[in-house]
């Protein structure tokens, strides 16, 4: 799925991002654990090279839990310590601090040898748009100092939050990166609502999120919404039969096909689908 979103604030974003980790000791990478992979920045990696990482799988009550520990395994591969969570809920938040202290160990221990104690370790929080980074920073914090929302583009721009004596977190507005080479990003950003509904069409997104539903979690599908179907079926056929099902038709049983959108874009972002993740971890990623 070809999409392109790439506003102006993002480049003032990046630029500001570039001067600020100068001042970093670690970068906390929120990431959607429906879609771990295509919602990672992958202008992160550079701009973190020689810091402390932690990855946090936000909105880990959304997605398969066998999926989410897969992706905490292939993130550990690679040298990143990685921690499920719900932001929303608090779920995970309290093993954060303890995280901090590991990936930052061998910059606390070259303080200590040098005579510096209890520096508080500079954190910056970073992620794409609607990731859930003001939330995440909103209840770690316990009190609410990071701006929410539930659409993309709320944070502006950096903000420095004390959490105590020993944390302190730089809030950074969601990126994207200027070109999505693989279609499937686009598609991931577009279902999870990481990017503006108002730039991709919504209509061939909702298809290739009900065929690849159709293959990965068919019986999930069919005893939401009380239909059946082959896994060979077309996907207009299964988005007829969900439309009679819910009701979502026009005078003389004609197809609304917009209220079928907005139907299944809600119950698969806000979990009444069911827990599904849509990336899978591999030796290509």
């Amino acid at each position: 799925m070809q999409i392109q979103w790439y506003p102006g604030h993002m480049t003032k974003a990046k630029r500001a991002m570039k001067e600020d980790i100068k001042l970093i000791d670690l970068v906390i990478e929120l990431v959607d654990a429906r879609v771990p992979l295509g919602s990672r920045n992958p202008d992160i990696d550079e701009l973190a090279k020689g810091k402390g990482r932690i990855v946090l799988l936000n909105k880990a009550d959304l997605a398969d839990d066998g999926c989410t520990e897969r992706w905490i395994a292939w993130f550990k591969e690679q040298g990143i310590h990685a921690l499920r969570i719900n932001a929303r809920s608090g779920m995970g938040m309290k093993q954060i601090q303890p995280l901090v202290q590991e990936a930052c160990k061998e910059k606390i221990e070259r303080d200590r040898r040098r005579g510096i104690k209890n520096r508080p370790v500079r954190t910056m929080v970073v992620g794409i748009p609607n990731v859930g980074k003001s939330t995440f920073i909103n209840s770690f914090a316990g009190k609410a100092c990071a701006k929410t929302g539930n659409k993309p583009g709320v944070t502006k721009g950096n903000q420095w939050i004390r959490l105590n004596k020993t944390l302190e977190l730089l809030d950074t507005p969601g990126i994207l990166w200027p070109k999505f080479e693989d279609p499937e990003v686009g598609f991931c950003l577009a279902v999870t609502g990481a990017i503006k509904e108002d730039v991709y069409d919504r209509e061939t997104a909702v298809e290739l999120l009900l065929e690849r539903l159709m293959h990965i979690y068919p019986e999930d599908l069919r005893v939401k919404y009380a239909i059946d179907f082959s896994e060979a079926e077309p996907v207009r056929e299964v988005m007829a039969k969900i439309a009679v099902a819910r009701g979502c038709l026009k005078a003389g049983g004609v197809l609304d096909i917009d209220k079928v959108i907005q139907l299944v874009l809600r119950d698969f972002r806000t979990g009444r689908l069911g827990r599904f993740t849509l990336d899978e971890p591999s030796e290509n990623n």
